[in-house]
């Protein structure tokens, strides 16, 4: 595979103009070599108002265009994303270090979103209310106004998609701040935006500090909206900032997903699909299980199987097409082994794996090798703290009641997974889990047609489905005294 990054804008993209920002520029670099890729320039407050006042300025013909108008300008940007797609796919493997099957996807996403958003908008529906006589009550659902998002490295190309497919479907005009870490990803799709055709100042892309952006996107008058995927603490203090100027806001915060066991489960699908799920995209996912209940009974076999099929995993650059890539950097990499550390001390067992990858092709990038690690027990780091990596950690259980007491005891309700074929035990489980969201038997949990969120500390709001435009809108109801 040719290392060779694809040409891609490196500045702000501001009113429809590709513009050198005011601040020193940074290196974007690749996880997997620690290399740097290219330096990308650097705005800051100045910038950001700017780009907010083009999006006030935008919004006032996009909100007015028809809802059609307006998907046909994202069925185009769509058809443009996959016939980019390779180019888009690789831009992000080597500035994310994730599979290129993995970015490949990842793009295909973003043409599903943005076509599901183009047609789900048409169907933000009003409301005539029964009224009576000679009045009439009406409900129109409006665009909010200008939005700001900020998203963050470990999708660096959906969680754009994810955001800004419904809000300039219903309307709304936007703010993009992307990750420092990721930024090439966000700056290639906007360069398809303008390819498309979209009006200047619908969607800006800002880059530079993340606290003086965000700082300002919250304050500023002007945005109506914030959206925000990333850490719990992040987002606490954006919503503290959003509150003065009363924004509407949604999160999509931390996540420590449990993933349970049943003793009466296909242990062979269920070793299948956490594997799946715990070592996609490097296991830097909000939605990875984090804490593997497994029932005592059939422990060792399950176990036996896991690690059986462990032995398939592979490691390596993300342009090569490994299970798993690179960790996004050297912190995320000391973190694991810290968390290992600890358990290790207090009496757990690493049975696969459990260290940093340094030789040959490892020595440069930041790699850890995929880990089994067993008797993880409450007093340990690992059980209340996300480990954004690959590692699977297990946990014994013996009664259904006090795994999900088990399950439910932690501050983030994102995702949950379980497996079993007992009908009863299906129905109380799915019910009890503390969640915004529950796989049963599957870990298929994201698409563009189902709603994706969180309660508790992994925060509110819904994107796709029906549900994404909605966050978008404001409701209005008009009463006309026709006498």
């Amino acid at each position: 595979m040719n290392q060779q990054l694809p040409q891609v804008p490196t500045k702000l993209l501001i009113d429809g103009k590709w513009l050198e920002g005011t601040k020193e520029s940074v290196s974007v670099t690749n996880p997997a070599t620690n290399e740097e890729l290219v330096k990308v320039s650097q705005g800051g407050i100045d910038e950001t108002k700017q780009a907010i006042d083009a999006a006030a300025k935008a919004f006032t013909d996009w909100s007015k265009r028809s809802p059609r108008e307006r998907a046909d300008l994202m069925n185009k940007i769509a058809d443009l994303m996959e016939q980019e797609s390779d180019r888009l796919a690789k831009i992000m493997s080597m500035e994310q270090g994730k599979p290129l099957k993995e970015a490949e996807a990842e793009i295909q996403s973003n043409v599903d979103n943005f076509r599901w958003n183009a047609a789900e908008a048409q169907r933000v529906y009003g409301e005539v209310i029964p009224a009576p006589a000679h009045n009439h009550w009406l409900v129109r659902k409006e665009a909010i106004g200008v939005v700001g998002a900020i998203t963050p490295w470990n999708f660096p190309s959906n969680m754009i998609a994810r955001k800004i497919a419904p809000a300039m479907a219903v309307g709304c005009t936007l703010v993009m701040k992307p990750s420092k870490e990721t930024p090439l990803s966000a700056l290639a799709l906007g360069e398809l935006f303008q390819q498309a055709g979209l009006p200047d100042g619908v969607v800006n892309i800002v880059l530079g500090d993340s606290s003086e952006i965000g700082k300002e996107l919250t304050e500023n008058k002007q945005v109506k909206k914030i959206t925000f995927t990333g850490s719990t603490k992040v987002g606490m203090k954006l919503y503290e900032q959003a509150a003065p100027t009363l924004k509407k806001v949604s999160l999509e915060l931390g996540g420590h997903a449990p993933f349970l066991v049943f003793a009466d489960a296909d242990l062979d699908l269920a070793a299948e699909k956490l594997i799946a799920a715990k070592f996609r995209n490097n296991g830097q996912v909000c939605t990875s299980p984090n804490r593997i209940f497994v029932e005592e009974s059939i422990k060792e076999a399950f176990t036996k199987k896991l690690l059986g099929q462990m032995e398939a995993v592979t490691v390596g650059n993300g342009l090569e097409n490994p299970t798993v890539g690179p960790l996004i950097n050297q912190a995320s990499v000391k973190k694991i082994i810290d968390q290992l550390e600890d358990a290790v001390n207090k009496g757990a067992k690493v049975l696969f794996g459990g260290k940093k990858l340094t030789e040959g092709e490892y020595e440069k990038g930041n790699f850890f090798a995929p880990t089994v690690i067993d008797g993880i027990t409450p007093d340990m780091t690992i059980y209340y703290e996300e480990t954004f990596g690959p590692v699977i950690p297990l946990i014994s259980f013996t009664d259904r009641q006090a795994v999900i007491a088990a399950a439910n005891d932690t501050e983030f309700g994102l995702a949950s997974y379980f497996f079993s074929t007992n009908l009863q035990t299906i129905s109380d489980v799915a019910q009890n889990l503390q969640y915004g969201m529950v796989g049963v038997n599957d870990i298929a949990i994201s698409n563009p047609a189902a709603p994706f969120g969180g309660v508790k500390h992994s925060g509110f709001g819904r994107e796709n489905g029906k549900y994404g435009p909605e966050e978008y809108v404001t409701v209005k109801f008009i009463a006309i005294d026709a006498q």
